[in-house]
């Protein structure tokens, strides 16, 4: 009986054993002596770091983000259907149109709204240096 549960065993002692390591090699190399000065200095791909790490980003970054991941997990779904697309007959085809016309409606959605515009040409209160983007004020 015991020995049908050897795999998790394994497994479990596995994964303690590769959460573990790494953390005893880095006692074991890290400098434990001397941090100071260059040693505490943050490191970025050789560049000094400029400013401060709290800034603030455009939420347009996050929106086409969002927007991506969700296209991207759709169509994950459609892999495994594409896999057994001659088993399941003519009704799986029916509701995998429905799905991709559900995914076409909201795309258009998302296309008509301007979220997938980069660069948002019309400006709520463009003065100064925004003036010539081509908003409807600058005109």
């Amino acid at each position: 009986m015991y020995q049908d549960f050897l795999p998790v065993a394994i497994f479990i002692g596995l994964a303690v054993v590769l959460l573990v390591a790494p953390l005893i090699i880095q006692y074991i190399v890290s400098p434990r002596f001397n941090k100071k000065g260059d040693k505490l200095e943050i490191y970025e791909c050789g560049e000094l770091p400029e400013g401060s790490a709290w800034v603030q980003f455009n939420i347009r970054f996050y929106i086409i983000a969002l927007i991506f991941i969700i296209f991207d997990v759709e169509v994950v779904f459609l892999f495994p259907w594409a896999v057994v697309f001659k088993d399941l007959g003519l009704i799986a085809f029916i509701e995998v149109m429905i799905f991709l016309g559900i995914l076409v409606v909201g795309f258009a959605y998302v296309w008509s709204k301007g979220d997938l515009d980069w660069v948002k040409m019309k400006l709520k209160y463009a003065a100064g240096r925004y003036a010539d983007l081509g908003t409807e004020e600058g005109k």
